[in-house]
């Protein structure tokens, strides 16, 4: 049996971020779990939520499996899956246009931006920060039709200030968060070459950090599971896997 998959969605985002990347795998025969994480089903509260709540909560679910799943995470759930696999045993990381770990400096004037701007909130980090529509219309969905676009920010909840705060202000950060390490685990990182949010040279810090590969796809933004070219993205993660499972072999 194909080990199992773990997809974790991003800042904002819900499981249903991998409604239709995941089906691919599902053909392949692996069974595929898409986690809310904590404070994202509208069941409680966000505000507080710490990356290490939500690192844990993944690590749980790993553990579950009967035997070492595969992670896949993107955005900011790519930096989740990095702090989880070095808490568990996962047999794969695949990291889709991650948020950098604690110490990788982010490459683009709109890293820098998006670093800062969340201080014109006050004290963000106590709170549950709503999404903006002209940040993802303009960085995270600006690939989509604009009906498309609409729907998916409609399905869009708060995210936790702290969260953010630990994840965009690491050098700020004396408990050091967000660090991830190598854990020998066969990594692959996939970046859009149009992506402003974590563009490649991002991504490529975030990989040689974990001595793992990259892969380019130089017409894609930020929104690798489920852009135009989605299914590509989907094709070269499976082609990943199953050159890894050979390498065991």
């Amino acid at each position: 049996m194909p080990a199992p998959v773990i997809m974790v969605h991003g800042a904002f985002c819900g499981g249903w971020t991998f409604d239709s990347f995941r089906q691919p795998f599902e053909a392949a025969g692996h069974a595929v779990l898409t986690p809310d994480l904590l404070g994202h089903d509208g069941k409680a509260s966000v505000a507080g939520r710490s990356m290490t709540d939500y690192a844990k909560q993944i690590a749980a679910l790993c553990a579950t499996c009967e035997e070492p799943p595969i992670l896949i995470g993107h955005s900011m759930g790519g930096l989740v899956a990095q702090m989880a696999a070095t808490r568990t045993k996962v047999s794969r990381l695949i990291l889709l246009a991650p948020s950098p770990p604690w110490g990788v400096s982010g490459a683009s004037l709109e890293e820098a931006v998006s670093a800062v701007s969340l201080y014109a909130l006050g004290p963000y980090w106590l709170q549950a920060v709503d999404p903006d529509y002209g940040v993802v219309r303009r960085y995270s969905l600006d690939r989509l039709e604009r009906a498309d676009r609409k729907a998916l920010y409609a399905r869009m909840s708060p995210e936790s200030g702290r969260a953010l705060w630990e994840t965009l202000n690491w050098w700020l950060d004396p408990f050091m968060t967000t660090s991830a390490a190598p854990s020998g685990v066969p990594t692959l990182a996939i970046a859009g070459g149009r992506d402003v949010i974590h563009p490649p040279a991002t991504v490529r810090q975030t990989a040689a950090r974990l001595n793992g590969a990259v892969e380019v796809f130089a017409e894609m933004s930020h929104w690798l599971p489920g852009e135009p070219g989605w299914e590509s993205v989907a094709e070269r993660c499976l082609d990943f896997i199953a050159d890894q499972d050979r390498a065991a072999a």
